[in-house]
Order: structure tokens, then C-alpha cells, then sequence
């Protein structure tokens, strides 16, 4: 036995049928990323990650809670990363991109629910995800109906803690938002046994930015005419953000980004020339769902940025990092974690309308794509306002619904060349 699998049995895991998903996502990451020609060398790292998700990072988290250090496991952007930070425990992004775990998912929830839902509820239950098996607490969030009842299921099970998020955004809302991130902070505190000091909540604002500030510098390499990455490898890095160290993560995006300083230096671009530039909104894309992505990029075209929780709504907008409380810092949190990021749960939502046409225009996009994980209500029924939208700001829009299986590929084919010939 390898020192991965006797870390997994030692965890709980179901070893057996894990392997069936080790068997499968060597082949597909290949196939999807290893084929990309002209790749920059510092990708590496990322494909290292990747190649042993499951082992390495979890690994770490053992040794980290071995010297008394808790993890958290969240599966929203909502959530702040900092509170946990400064308690000095490690956050975690959690198992929910692949048809693998959603029929487990499936034996506790309704068929009509949403792959995301469905696949993280049935990583944890059929133990087949190292995040799941290893977090001392999950953090949810009363973003759509479906992850609200998800929850109540996850709670019989494991440890839960919900943040309330309001579904307005009036100054009473922001109030609320700042109470929710102080009962977080007293969670944290109860379960750590640390206190969250204003230097510490600080320091940690400070090194989330951080990572925010190197997304935030490789994804403005997209908005140039000769883009040297790859879509799919933008969101490839955005997904692992969700994983990796904080400061680890910033560090290899930033010497990234200095290789593809010398790659625009000379003119590398990825595209050919002429490639019909695409905006990729709508629901998030969790690891390892590049489904669409591979698609899209494969007929020629080049993704260009993407407004979702797995792309520039991450990283796009900075807590202020002016010192101060525990009060004033809270609220610079509720600031950013409520007020800059335009989920669609949010009623009314223009400002995600304004968002899209906005990011269209800065990366200079031929086309939008709206994307749409089957039974996401929240995102499906603001797809007509995207679209209308879009169209009156004669931005070129279509949008597609999908799920994680590959039975609809060659529709999706069909219908995206489509829209891509059209804007030529």
C-alpha cells in the first residue's frame, strides 16, 4: 500500500472505489490540458497539484492538525477566508465538480437538484473525497434553497455551521452581513481556542488580498489582443486558489506571471490570430469540471475571462486593508463579501448585469456565453435578463445548459461552433 492509500484508509475513505476516480482523472487532465501546445513552462506547478490533488494537500492538513491547527471546509465565495486565517486554522475548498460523486449525492437528494449540490453531498457520504473526510467543520451559506435543505442532510452527518446571507443589499443587510461575521469570528474562536486579534484579522485580510492581487495580475494578461494562457488554464489555477496554501498559491501565480511578462514581451499569444474572443458567465465550475471550457477552446476560440465564482468574481475586488478594530475590519469584510460580489441570489441583481457588460468590454469579448448547471434555478431564471441585456448592449449572447456527464458534448459542439462562426 502507497502512502497516499494508507492516508486515505486511515481517514475513512472507501479506498476501492476512489481508485475508480484515480483510474479516470489522470487520462481526462491529459487529455484536456497536457494536448495544449505552447503551454508556459511555470504551469508545472499546477499540473503537479493536479496530478496528486488528493495526496498532497491533504497530506499537509493532517501534519497541520497534528500540531493542534483546525480546518475548515467552505463551499462558497461568501464566506471569508480571513476569519479562519486569523484564528490560525487552514481553510479548504471542498469535492463538487464531477459526474463521479453525483449519484451518491442522488441516494439523499431529489434527481432535480443541482450536479454541484448533488456531487458534494455525495463526496462526503461515499467517502471518496480526502477534503470531506479531513475538515474539522463545514461552513455553508443560505445562498439557493437547494444548498439550504443540502445542508440539513450534511448536518446529520458532519459538523455544519450556516452563515445567513441576506438577499438584499440595503444598509440593514450590510448590519446583518457585519453580525453574521462576528458570530463567525466567536465560532472560530470557540473551536480553535484562539483568539481573533485585530493584528491577526488583519494580517490575514492582507494575505487573501495577496492571492487576489497575483489572480488579479494573471487574469490581465487576458484582456490583451496576443494572450499567452490558455482559458482553461486560467480557471485551472482559480480552482486550485480554492485548495492551496494562500501565500504558496501567491507565490506561483506571481512567478507565473513573470514568465508570461517575457511571453507578451515577445509576442507569444496561445490563440491564433483572429480568434474570436468569449466571456463565460453563470454558474460556478468546480475542480475538475473544464468541460465547457475544453470544448469552447477546442473549436478555436479563446475564453477570455470568466464572471463566476470560479473566475474574476474570486479574486476582483480587494478588502480595504486600512488597520483598525474588530468592529471596522468587519466591516471592510462585509464591504467586499457582500457588496462586491453579485451572485445571483441577490434581488434586485443589476449589478451583475453591469458586471457582465462591463468585463465584456475590458477583455474585449467577440461573444458571451451564459452557462447554466441544470436545475440552478437562481442562474437559469436571470438568464433571460443576462440575455436581454446583452443584447441590447449589442454584445452577441447565447446561452447553454449542461450538466457534469458528457452525453450533451457533441450538441454543445454543434451549438457553440455555431455561435462562434456566427460572430465571424
Amino acid at each position: 500500500m502507497d502512502k497516499n492509500h494508507e492516508m486515505w484508509s486511515n481517514i475513512g475513505m472507501d479506498v476501492d472505489k476512489h481508485d475508480m476516480l484515480c483510474e479516470v482523472l489522470p487520462g481526462a487532465f491529459g487529455d484536456v490540458f497536457l494536448s495544449q501546445e505552447n503551454r508556459p513552462e511555470r504551469m508545472d506547478y499546477f499540473n503537479m497539484v493536479v496530478g496528486d490533488i488528493h495526496g498532497i494537500r491533504p497530506a499537509e492538513l493532517i501534519e497541520e492538525q497534528k500540531k493542534g491547527r483546525k480546518v475548515v471546509g467552505t463551499f462558497c465565495i461568501h464566506v471569508p477566508d480571513e476569519v479562519p486565517i486569523a484564528a490560525n486554522a487552514i481553510v479548504t475548498g471542498l469535492c463538487s465538480g464531477s459526474q463521479f460523486w453525483v449519484p451518491g449525492g442522488e441516494k439523499v437528494l431529489p434527481t432535480a437538484t443541482c450536479p454541484l449540490i448533488k456531487a458534494s453531498l455525495g463526496a462526503r457520504f461515499d467517502k471518496t473525497c480526502p477534503f470531506f473526510r479531513i475538515a474539522d467543520m463545514f461552513v455553508g451559506e443560505t445562498t439557493c434553497d437547494g444548498k439550504k435543505k443540502a445542508w440539513e442532510i450534511l448536518g446529520e452527518d458532519a459538523p455544519m455551521y450556516i452563515m445567513d446571507i441576506p438577499q438584499l443589499k440595503t444598509e440593514d443587510d450590510f448590519l446583518k452581513w457585519e453580525k453574521e461575521i462576528k458570530k463567525y469570528i466567536a465560532k472560530l474562536e470557540e473551536m480553535t481556542g484562539n483568539k481573533i486579534t485585530e493584528e491577526s484579522l488583519h494580517n490575514a485580510i492582507k494575505i487573501v488580498n495577496n492571492k487576489r492581487k497575483a489572480l488579479q495580475r494573471l487574469n490581465n494578461f487576458r484582456k490583451l489582443d496576443k494572450v499567452p494562457i490558455s482559458g482553461k488554464d486560467v480557471l485551472l489555477i482559480t480552482q486550485i486558489a480554492f485548495f492551496d496554501d494562500p501565500e504558496r498559491l501567491a507565490t506561483m501565480v506571481n512567478k507565473l506571471c513573470d514568465e508570461l511578462d517575457e511571453r507578451v514581451k515577445n509576442g507569444v499569444s496561445v490563440y491564433k490570430e483572429g480568434a474570436k474572443r468569449i466571456l463565460l458567465t453563470g454558474t460556478p465550475l468546480s475542480i475538475p469540471n473544464w468541460k465547457i471550457h475544453h470544448i469552447i477552446e477546442s473549436m478555436g476560440a479563446a475564453i477570455v475571462g470568466e464572471e463566476m465564482c470560479t473566475g474574476l468574481r474570486y479574486c476582483e475586488h480587494l478588502v480595504d486593508e486600512t488597520p483598525g478594530t474588530i468592529d471596522e475590519q468587519v466591516k471592510h469584510l462585509a464591504k467586499r463579501y457582500l457588496g462586491s460580489i453579485n451572485c445571483a441570489c441577490f434581488t434586485p441583481n443589476d449589478d451583475r448585469i453591469d458586471d457582465i457588460i462591463r468585463l465584456a468590454k475590458e477583455y474585449k469579448a467577440d461573444g458571451v456565453i451564459d452557462l447554466n448547471l441544470k436545475f440552478c434555478t437562481l442562474y437559469d431564471l436571470e438568464g433571460r435578463k443576462v440575455e436581454r441585456a446583452l443584447k441590447e448592449a449589442g454584445i452577441p449572447v447565447m446561452g447553454i445548459e449542461t450538466d457534469y456527464t458528457d452525453e450533451d458534448a457533441e450538441q454543445l459542439k454543434t451549438r457553440i461552433g455555431a455561435f462562434i462562426e456566427m460572430l465571424g
